[in-house]
């Protein structure tokens, strides 16, 4: 494993699968005629929009004088001027027009373009040198079966820390009721608790389920009146796919029940690591099989975008901060002291592992 130093201690250096989709930014945040900047597994692009509204992502670096091609302006016929000396580019990184002398094109004159695609009102760009797999894009279309008012707000925050920190929180939903009790958890859902693990070597699936506990209080809000809260089953099923992306979805029945006549939502949580000590981190949530009157769907929406927001802001996110500095502060590899509930995590890291290992040739 490679080794960066970081002040006066030596941190082992991320390394990152290239040949994979990863999450720009949700569809609705890159406008028509607006140049956004995102740093993916630390290469800086730049994205914008063609006429037809289809996504572009360039490198963002001009190769004239090296300025942020974001500094520049999007022009008709799909071509993105850089900003400092007016040269224009195409949505494939060569240059078109160069306004000085005979408007000769310098052989050098090119910018790196990335495949993008626009799906489940996300735009996903492949960094990797290998052919773009458009079967590997991550199935999040239940976010476009649902009615509008069943969809929490697209949502964004960023972590100063590695994403794998990130993945492991995600995988381990036994958390809730220590870090989250009293809004996603509880210490009932403990004493009950039944954790399965399956996998290939492309997913993670864990299923983590409590009997006859009662409902924690944020998923409360979408159960009717009838619905009996304190005596429920819960659950937590949860779906990893490369590289940094999981679906999870939650929810509770009356005990005893069928999981079909319960309710609850499908979170998603797409990852995409900045470099080696800052992720990306998109959310939002979809309501399955509503139960209450309609006309607490917006209620239940905003209740949900709020609160879930607050949890990953003020909880999962100083937390796994803090994770990432005590690590750093080892300045070695350190090795976790697993328990049952971590069988998640070493299988997702073992395959992400496996994936690294085979691009670079070398061991993960």
């Amino acid at each position: 494993m490679q080794i960066v130093e970081t002040g006066s201690t030596a941190v082992p250096r991320e390394r990152f699968v290239m040949n994979a989709w990863y999450a720009a930014m949700w569809g609705e945040n890159l406008a028509p005629g607006a140049i956004v900047p995102q740093t993916i597994v630390g290469e800086p692009l730049a994205f914008y929009r063609r006429e037809d509204g289809s996504p572009v992502a360039l490198y963002d670096r001009c190769p004239h004088r090296f300025a942020p091609l974001t500094h520049g302006k999007v022009l008709p016929n799909d071509r993105l001027q850089c900003g400092y000396h007016g040269l224009e580019y195409a949505p494939s990184g060569a240059c078109v027009h160069n306004p000085f002398g005979n408007g000769a094109i310098p052989p050098a004159a090119i910018v790196r373009s990335y495949p993008v695609v626009e799906k489940h009102r996300m735009i996903w760009v492949w960094p990797g040198e290998g052919p773009p797999d458009h079967d590997a894009i991550p199935d999040f279309s239940v976010i476009e079966a649902v009615l509008p008012q069943h969809v929490a707000k697209l949502d964004f925050i960023r972590i100063a820390a590695s994403y794998r920190l990130v993945v492991d929180n995600l995988l381990d939903p036994s958390h809730t009721s220590y870090l989250h009790a009293g809004s996603l958890g509880n210490a009932e859902m403990i004493a009950t608790a039944k954790n399965t693990v399956e996998h290939t070597d492309r997913e993670v699936v864990v299923d983590w389920s409590s009997t006859d506990v009662p409902a924690p209080n944020l998923l409360s809000v979408m159960l009717p009146a009838h619905f009996p809260r304190d005596h429920v089953d819960k659950w937590t099923h949860i779906r990893w796919t490369p590289a940094t992306n999981i679906l999870l979805e939650t929810g509770m029945c009356p005990t005893g029940s069928e999981r079909t006549s319960g309710t609850g939502y499908y979170g998603f949580h797409i990852l995409t690591p900045e470099n080696e000590r800052s992720t990306l981190y998109f959310f939002t949530s979809v309501r399955w099989n509503p139960l209450t009157d309609p006309a607490l769907d917006a209620g239940i929406r905003d209740t949900l975008t709020t609160s879930r927001r607050d949890v990953f802001l003020t909880q999962d996110g100083p937390i796994i901060e803090a994770q990432q500095r005590r690590i750093d502060q080892a300045g070695e590899a350190l090795r976790p002291a697993l328990v049952a509930i971590d069988v998640g995590p070493v299988r997702y890291a073992k395959i992400l592992d496996t994936m690294i290992a085979n691009e670079t040739g070398a061991n993960a």
